[in-house]
Parts: structure tokens; sequence; C-alpha cells
């Protein structure tokens, strides 16, 4: 983990003389075509134990939160809350956000502060915690490492997985980064994801994100007793 933690720190400082114009100038952006505020901030967990008020920006109506949550959306199949791209909730800057992969910019006050990472599984409310459980006991496995700007999930797309095959991604990451950790891991999820935002690359599917992390792990990927109680019960269709 101290070696993560140094990818983190290096990245986040020699990156900051293009991140801090790109923070600056989208802050800008957001205040003249959206107003105040520029930032949304909400409590999320980013590690078993520990809740952080987490900033990213703001690229939806004011009221967002207030009309699409855990408690106004019914939970039917899907228990994470993705909202769709194409949603009238998101403003014109946000979708220019979203699209360029910007909106968690300001998030690498995290990294700094040592309370988040810069490749992990994304923070998550409370609530979306508590539906995960419900159906998936281990949907806590996800936090064993700390949260991240991206992580191996992102390479996929959410909207391209089950909730299942999301925790077993997330799940299957935070073994490898306590059992086999590599540098080269973090560098590799990271690098493709700007390739891919940038649509040099092609995102993987299911499969082709467990090979990458196993590749990348000193040790083939381990897989939890859950694990492999939750695939043997699946149809082979879903994880292929």
């Amino acid at each position: 983990m101290r070696t993560k933690r140094v990818f983190d720190l290096f990245v986040a400082v020699t990156a900051a003389i293009a991140w801090v114009p790109v923070l600056l100038g989208a802050s800008l952006m957001v205040l003249l075509m959206s107003g105040r505020p520029v930032f949304y901030r909400s409590n999320r967990w980013v590690r078993n134990g520990e809740m952080v008020r987490t900033i990213k920006f703001r690229t939806m109506v004011k009221n967002a939160d207030k009309l699409v949550n855990r408690t106004t959306v019914p939970v039917e199949g899907v228990r994470f809350l993705n909202i769709p791209p194409d949603s009238p909730l998101y403003t014109r800057p946000g979708r220019i956000l979203e699209g360029l992969g910007l909106t968690e910019i300001p998030q690498l006050i995290h990294v700094l502060r040592g309370e988040m990472s810069i490749v992990g599984n994304r923070p998550l409310p409370d609530a979306v915690m508590k539906c995960l459980r419900e159906e998936f006991p281990y949907a806590d496995d996800r936090f064993l490492t700390p949260a991240g700007l991206t992580g191996p999930v992102q390479l996929v797309g959410r909207d391209s997985l089950s909730d299942s095959e999301r925790l077993r991604i997330e799940g299957a990451y935070c073994r490898a980064v306590l059992h086999g950790y590599r540098l080269r891991l973090d560098f590799t999820v990271l690098l493709s994801t700007v390739l891919i935002v940038a649509h040099l690359k092609k995102p993987l599917d299911y499969q082709g994100v467990m090979d990458l992390i196993d590749r990348h792990t000193r040790q083939p990927r381990l897989r939890s007793r859950r694990e492999i109680i939750v695939e043997d019960a699946i149809p082979s269709s879903d994880v292929a």
C-alpha cells in the first residue's frame, strides 16, 4: 500500500501543471454557464469504516440529488444508482465535463489528503451501499482499498455491467492490491482510462478487465469464497 500511495502523490503532484489549469477553467465554465454552486459535495464511503464529504463538479441541475436518489428511484434489478447520460438533469456544461471525463478532477484534493487514491473503486453514498448489501453481503469488499478517481470498472463502462459483474471486478481489484500489488496495475488502468475517454482505445468487456487484473498482479488473482459461490450460481452467459 505504501507503493500505491507514492504512485498517487507522484501522479497528483507531477500532473498539477495540467490539472490545476483544467480545474480553474472548468470551474469558470460551470460558473458562467450554470451558476452557483460550482461544486457538488456529498458524504460518500471511500473505504470500510470511513465516510468523507467528497467534492466534484456540479454537472446537474441544482436540485438533482432531491429528484433522483435511492429514496425516490425504485430499486428494480440495478442497485447502483446509474443516471443515464441522456438524462435531462444534466446541465450543458455538465455534459461537456462528463464527455471529457473531467467531473471528478476536484477529487484530486482528496488524493493529496490521503483520503482517496488515483485508481480504485468509486466512492458511493450510504443509501446505495445499503441497497447493495441487501442483495450482496460481500458488497463492502469493494472498499478493502481506498476509493479512487477511476478504476477497473471505468474501463468497461458502468452501464455495460450488471451489479454482480461490477462487484466482482471491484472485489478482484482490491484483492490484487492487497495480495499482489504491482505499480503497473494502477498505471495500466489510469492510462487505459485516458485512452478510452479520448476515443483512442475501445472499452474492454468484463472478462477483459478481469484478465488485465490477473496480468498485472504478482500472483494469479485470488478469488474469494463468496465470488466462487456467486459465479457458480449465475448462468455462464452472464460472465462471458
